[in-house]
């Protein structure tokens, strides 16, 4: 039986976009490698791991391989047709997958895979008990170079910091202020975000909540009052944390706080690498 039109049609199709260029993969002559190259700040719809299951999210996006000397270009729609496929709740362990199915497809020896968006954990605020939502900035970052793989993952925090200098020279009160703890750490071993999130706000003065009524306002009021904190004994504090966790390999840790009084910030960090100790 002899094909259809439609079956015609797309046969052509077919024969015609097979033999278009693919300008991309054509020789380079300037023998110039590129370091990294791809899209950058795609925003896609995700789930997120969390400990009651994958959550949705929005997420910015960047995806990056090398490129060597002797190609012209690298296909940047097998990027975006790789996020936008990928069914998987975003976590450290879909990074590491991702980067190796990112190189395999791309033809790479080496990828920056960074991705960004927000995360929300249910809280109960601490006398009323009445429960809300609070946001947090996350980040998985995958890299793979010179052979070595790293997959970092972050969180940011805000806290409330209540300065010690400031109770101790007041005849009343303290000056206090919002601040911010960032934690990024490569792992051993899967640790939730919202275990990333503890280990950061149990550093501060006080952690935050977004509904509060006013017996949960008197409790936050003089708990900060009885833990006051310099920026240096928040990021002490979250170190020392950090230390203790076998499941952490290396970490970076920033606080920063927002001065009441200043014009400017308080801001310490602290940066290790366990193995080398």
């Amino acid at each position: 039986m002899p094909p259809s039109k439609p079956d015609l049609f797309y046969c052509f199709m077919d024969q015609k976009f097979s033999s278009l260029p693919d300008v991309q993969s054509l020789a380079d002559g300037r023998n110039i490698p590129i370091d990294r190259v791809g899209v950058r700040d795609l925003t896609v719809p995700l789930t997120i791991a969390s400990i009651n299951g994958p959550q949705p999210t929005i997420a910015e996006v960047s995806m990056y391989v090398g490129l060597p000397a002797d190609k012209k270009g690298t296909h940047m729609s097998r990027f975006v047709s790789l996020i936008a496929d990928d069914p998987q709740p975003l976590s450290s362990e879909m990074m590491r997958d991702l980067l190796e199915r990112m190189l395999e497809l791309l033809g790479a020896e080496e990828g920056y895979i960074d991705i960004r968006c927000p995360f929300f954990v249910t809280k109960s605020s601490p006398v009323s008990k009445l429960k809300s939502l609070m946001n947090y900035k996350v980040r998985f970052v995958a890299e793979r170079k010179k052979g070595k793989t790293r997959v970092l993952q972050e969180v940011t925090a805000p806290v409330t910091s209540l300065c010690p200098c400031s109770r101790e020279i007041s005849d009343y009160g303290a000056h206090n202020q919002r601040s911010r703890i960032m934690i990024s750490v490569e792992l051993a071993s899967h640790m939730s975000l919202e275990e990333q999130i503890r280990i950061a706000e149990t550093s501060a003065s006080c952690e935050l909540w977004s509904r509060l009524k006013r017996n949960d306002e008197k409790y936050v009021t003089e708990y900060a009052y009885d833990h006051p904190k310099f920026v240096e004994d928040i990021v002490r504090d979250t170190a020392k944390q950090l230390n203790a966790e076998p499941r952490v390999l290396a970490y970076h840790t920033e606080a920063e706080n927002f001065e009441s009084i200043h014009n400017h910030s308080a801001y310490a960090q602290i940066e290790r690498d366990k193995r080398l100790s």
